[in-house]
């Protein structure tokens, strides 16, 4: 770190706390040219992962609108809210490892839907009806056997 009262580039940290319920590092720095100190802060960078929709437009990933939608598919279901936002949380994560910053909606939709057919079958079918958008009563039958198929 450059010093920013004699432009040395060689200190020593003095001193660590975590800042700001733990996403920043502040460090106290001791120049070792000048022996004035200075404080850094650190974060972790993070790039925005973009969705590309379907009508090829493309918006940053918002993670309350996923929430949002489990909401609705888990309407009077027996899902806390914690679990909804841990599923959230790895979709999240699944999406931040991958090297790809932008996904297509998708891929987005798929991981959501394996996440609630493990937790509620009910609300995955609800997910499902919305995000596979069925035309009618066969498309949905077909979907309910493959789930019924999935237990057997």
């Amino acid at each position: 770190m450059k010093c920013p009262y004699c432009g040395f580039e060689e200190s020593k940290v003095i001193d660590s706390r975590p800042t700001d319920e733990g996403t920043r590092i502040r460090r106290r720095r001791e120049c070792l040219k000048c022996a004035k100190r200075f404080t850094t802060y650190e974060v972790i960078e993070t790039v925005p992962i973009v969705v590309i929709k379907k009508d090829k437009s493309r918006q940053t990933f918002d993670r309350n609108k996923l929430l949002n939608g489990f909401l609705r598919a888990c309407e009077k279901r027996p899902v806390s809210i914690d679990t909804l936002e841990r599923i959230v949380d790895e979709i999240e994560g699944m999406l931040q490892n991958s090297l790809d910053r932008e996904v297509p909606s998708s891929l987005i939709g798929t991981y959501a839907m394996e996440k609630l057919k493990t937790i509620d079958e009910v609300a995955y079918v609800r997910f499902a009806s919305v995000y596979r958008q069925f035309k009618d009563i066969n498309t949905f039958m077909e979907e309910l056997n493959k789930l019924v198929k999935s237990k057997n």
